[in-house]
């Protein structure tokens, strides 16, 4: 069943049912184009993957809801045509950069570095939040380019050229790498605020430096958990800040009466 057209193979389900699948073999490598409920339409899948393989003129942009082959597959495709280098992921090869499309309107993208990365993880979308299956985990994309998942678009960080899909390094800035800091600029220069949620939001203090107002936000927890406060604080770590020096800053910070008096309650 299904062999009489080319490319096509009948498979069974454990219940019983039969389907067909499609695959097609290019430059010595074996592609499957999916699964079908008939072997028509699994052989029109087939007739779909040659032709792009064959026709340089066919683009993604040439794809519509009449194809029968899946999206990411007339992707992955075009990719393995144009490129030569085949990924199972919905990925397109430029010359700089590569972009992974989600749909045809919503593309994502990436510098060359994260290539492997991302040819080896399908990328999922809720709302505008794009995540990864990592170890059984769904992760956040944001965090691979250290924004938090407390970041708040244009405080904490932004994007350079405005456009909230293009994950490149160079487009992505970092203003507030720490939990619990916010970057103000003033008149005077930028200044770092330290905040803390016990019911509502504490102030903790204003600071010159990221570093110390992360070392505050942290000094703060140590002071609640102390008095018998009892919430999972997330305390900044700073890596590049040796012990000694650390030990230093946070003897001489000021913290403010906000947190004593909360703790005199």
């Amino acid at each position: 069943m299904g062999q009489e057209f080319p490319g096509v193979f009948a498979a069974q389900k454990k219940d019983g049912t039969v389907y067909y699948r499609a695959s097609l073999t290019h430059q010595k490598k074996h592609i499957s184009l999916g699964s079908y409920p008939t072997a028509f339409i699994a052989h029109g899948a087939y007739l779909e993957g040659s032709a792009l393989l064959a026709d340089t003129s066919l683009t993604i942009s040439a794809y519509s809801s009449r194809q029968v082959l899946p999206f990411g597959k007339w992707v992955c495709l075009i990719n393995f045509r144009d490129n030569n280098i085949y990924f199972s992921t919905p990925i397109y090869v430029r010359k700089k950069y590569f972009e992974y499309y989600l749909t045809p309107k919503d593309i994502l993208k990436f510098d060359i570095d994260d290539l492997f990365y991302y040819s080896s993880h399908k990328i999922m979308c809720r709302g505008r939040h794009f995540f990864v299956a990592d170890y059984g985990m769904q992760i956040n994309i944001m965090s691979r380019y250290g924004i938090k998942n407390y970041a708040v678009r244009d405080r904490d960080y932004r994007f350079v050229n405005g456009d909230e899909m293009d994950f490149r390094y160079e487009n992505i800035e970092i203003f507030n790498s720490y939990h619990g800091v916010i970057r103000k600029e003033t008149k005077n220069g930028t200044l770092y605020t330290a905040r803390i949620h016990i019911n509502g939001n504490y102030l903790i203090g204003t600071y010159h430096s990221d570093v110390e107002a992360a070392i505050a936000y942290n000094k703060a927890i140590d002071l609640l958990k102390k008095a018998g406060v009892r919430k999972n604080f997330s305390p900044n770590y700073l890596e590049n800040l040796s012990p000694s020096s650390y030990a230093d800053i946070y003897s001489k910070l000021h913290i403010s009466k906000n947190i004593t008096d909360y703790l005199r309650v």
